[in-house]
This record gives C-alpha cells, structure tokens and sequence, in this order.
C-alpha cells in the first residue's frame, strides 16, 4: 500500500511542475493567427532577400535598353619627335574625336523587353513566397493549436483519472475492490505524463519552427488564443478553384513571363545576325606654319560595323540555344499548371475529409463517448461495471477527444495550403 502512496505523489508532484510550465507561458500575451501572418510578411528574411532581388532587377530593364556609352579620344597626330613643334609638319595636329555603337534597329528594345519579363517574373516569385510563408506559418500555427488543446485533454483526463484511483482506493480500502484497480488507474496515470512530456517537446519544437519563420528567437514562447470560432465553410468546386487559380497563381504567371522573356531573347538572337554600326567624328587642329602660311583644320568622319562571317558556328548557334530554352520555359509553365491542379486537388479533397470528420465527432461519437463514460463510471460505483472497462471507455473518450481537434486543425490547416495554391484567400462558397 505504500508504494502505491508514493507512487501517487511521485505523479502529483510531476504534474504540478508541467502545469506550472504552462502557467509561466500562459503569461505572455496571446499570439493570434492575424498577428503571426503579419509578421511574417513583415519580417521574414528569406522573403525581403526576395523583395531586394526583384526591386535589383527591375533596374535592368533601362540599363539594357540603352545605348552604349560613347567614347571621347584625344590625340596628337604625326608630332615631329626631334622638336614636338606642332607648327613644324604639315601633318600635325591636335585632335578630338566622338564615336558612338549603335546597335541595329530594334536589338536595344528586345533586350529591354527580355530584361522586363524577367524583373516581373522576379516580382512574381516574391509573391509565390509571400503565399508559401503565409501557408507555412498558418500550417504551424494550427499544429501548436492542436497541441495546446491536446496537452488541455491529457490534464482533463488526468484529474478525471485521479478521481477514479480515489474511487478505486476508496473500494479496496473497505474491502470492495482490488488492489488492482488502484495500480491499473495508476499506470494509466503515468501514461498520461508520458504523453504530456512528448506533447510538450512536440510543442516546443513547433514553436522553434515558427519563431524561425517570424525570425526571432528559436527559444521565444508563444502562448496562443484559448478559444477560436469552431465553424468549417463550405469551399468552392475544384474545377472553380482551377479557374480562379490559372489567374492568380503568381507561379504560373511567373512562368509565363519565363516564356515572354524567352520568346524576346530568341527574337533578339535572330537579329544579331545583323550587323550592329559605330559611328565616329574626329576633329583636327592645325597650327599656323613659322613661316605664316595658314594651315585648315581637318574634320574626319566613319562609318563601321562588324560582320558576322562565323554565323554558322556562332549566331546560329545562339538561335539553337534560345529556341530550346522557350520550349524549355513551355514544358516548365505546363508541368507546373498540372502540378497545381494536383494541389488544389489534394487539399481540397484534404479538407472535405477533416471536415467531415470533426462533425462526426462533434455531433455523434464524442457525445455518445462521454455517455457511456458517466454510465460506466455510476455503474462501477454500485459494483456493476468492472473497473478495467470504466478505464478503457476514458481512455477511449480521450482519444476521440484528440482526434477531434486533430481533424479541426488538419481542415483549418488543408485551407491555409489551398489557399496557397489558388493564390488567394477568396475560396468560399
């Protein structure tokens, strides 16, 4: 009889210091599903490295669409070395020259073109990962939930427990039950701590990915909202959801400017294999002669441009190169369009599945549980139940319990990755 007394305060005394963890975290402030997808956008920095490289690359569209820099020369021109005396050769002078690259008509403006598609497709990607985060940490969110509520049933189901070894100690001590009983309640005690402590390093390392997410601290507490409106919607048809998707999903449209771009550089390749020009201008002063005969100054002015006698091995090539690389960016855009039907169709069969769980068991299973819980547990007190079946029907109502918020939180979860995958929020009925 004193180990099983020792054993229950061993148990008490284990209890009391999980609850006294709990307590401590219960005093931060309640961290909303409103407030953790704010941060995230706000302060994730995976997503502002993202930001930065489409805010870079819309820069480049201008720098390709213009012209080269022009080039300035300066120059003197057939100086006798034996005086450097501009006023003795008839030939010397001193001169400037202007030269500008000007690439045939049209090439400047492809390129920008390619440079754009590409900047807008980087701008895209930042809101793919935007809707990827977002998904994410409503993802972890729900699983902490899940596990606060899960840690709530093990305390429930403790003290019910405990009640049940004061029944059963009760029983043996004036000799209508067995010693059993106690021991049996007792080892269910002790499963139930153990469930708690892996709860809470579950919990613990949930909350280590989000914080990772919302950057800050792994080891930041987060103590969640107690209570949430317990209501699952209706969701459109997967075909609407098809619909809504090939327009809103920044992915695809991503990939679709992936081909824009292509499209342009390989249009862009067909046209180098016309000749760019460079234009110049030079301008030579001439002094004065010692003797006084008057020396004109002297203006040149050129045409150049280069000629592509290695299109076969090289133009032609990055015609080649180009044109597998827009089929590339097709079969891309076609594998990801099919990748997403496949998404939008696995949560939303995802969600029907948990919804029609959590009525199950809200409506039929967890009240018809708790019934047969109250009338095992008034039977076994007149000597009518035999105690192993009142233990078993708890345990029992304590995993349909956990698999009722599991279900609510794997529907809220399944939304968060459907919404991600239409690309936006509007998804109800």
């Amino acid at each position: 009889m004193s180990s099983v007394l020792q054993l229950t305060r061993y148990l008490r005394i284990a209890a009391l210091l999980l609850a006294c963890s709990v307590a401590v975290a219960a005093e931060q402030p309640a961290l909303t599903l409103e407030a953790v997808t704010q941060k995230v956008t706000q302060d994730n920095p995976n997503l502002a490295q993202m930001l930065a490289r489409a805010k870079a690359m819309a820069a480049i569209p201008s720098q390709e669409g213009s012209l080269p820099d022009p080039q300035i020369s300066f120059n003197a021109m057939s100086l006798p070395t034996n005086s450097f005396n501009t006023r003795q050769e008839d030939m010397t002078q001193l001169g400037f020259g202007l030269s500008q690259g000007i690439p045939f008509p049209g090439k400047l403006a492809l390129r920008e073109q390619a440079a754009r598609y590409e900047a807008e497709a980087a701008t895209l990607n930042a809101d793919e990962l935007r809707l990827v985060l977002l998904s994410d940490v409503k993802i972890l969110w729900w699983q902490v939930f899940y596990l606060d509520r899960s840690l709530e049933i093990v305390d429930s189901n403790h003290n019910l427990l405990q009640q049940f070894v004061d029944i059963a100690r009760s029983k043996y001590e004036v000799g209508e039950g067995l010693q059993q009983d106690v021991l049996l309640a007792q080892l269910e005690l002790s499963k139930l701590l153990d469930q708690k402590i892996s709860l809470t390093g579950m919990r613990r390392g949930t909350v280590a990915k989000l914080n990772a997410l919302l950057n800050q601290p792994a080891n930041t507490t987060a103590q969640l909202p107690a209570k949430v409106a317990l209501q699952l919607q209706e969701i459109r048809p997967e075909d609407r959801l098809y619909q809504q998707a090939e327009t809103s999903r920044p992915l695809l449209e991503s990939e679709r400017q992936g081909i824009n771009g292509a499209q342009s550089k390989l249009d862009l390749a067909k046209k180098d294999i016309l000749p760019d020009f460079n234009v110049e201008a030079a301008y030579g002063a001439r002094n004065n002669m010692p003797n006084g005969t008057r020396r004109s100054d002297l203006l040149s002015l050129g045409v150049s441009m280069n000629v592509p006698i290695f299109a076969g091995s090289k133009q032609n090539k990055m015609i080649d190169q180009r044109s597998s690389e827009l089929m590339q960016q097709r079969y891309a855009l076609q594998d990801q369009w099919n990748s997403v039907r496949s998404q939008i169709t696995q949560s939303h069969s995802d969600y029907q599945r948990a919804k029609q769980q959590f009525v199950l068991f809200d409506t039929g299973i967890i009240p018809q549980a708790r019934q047969t819980v109250a009338s095992m547990l008034a039977g076994y007190q007149v000597n009518k139940v035999d105690f192993l079946n009142l233990v078993r029907s708890q345990i029992t109502l304590f995993e349909y319990e956990t698999q009722y918020w599991k279900a609510f939180t794997e529907a809220q979860q399944a939304l968060a990755e459907l919404s991600a995958n239409v690309g936006e929020d509007d998804i109800y009925e």
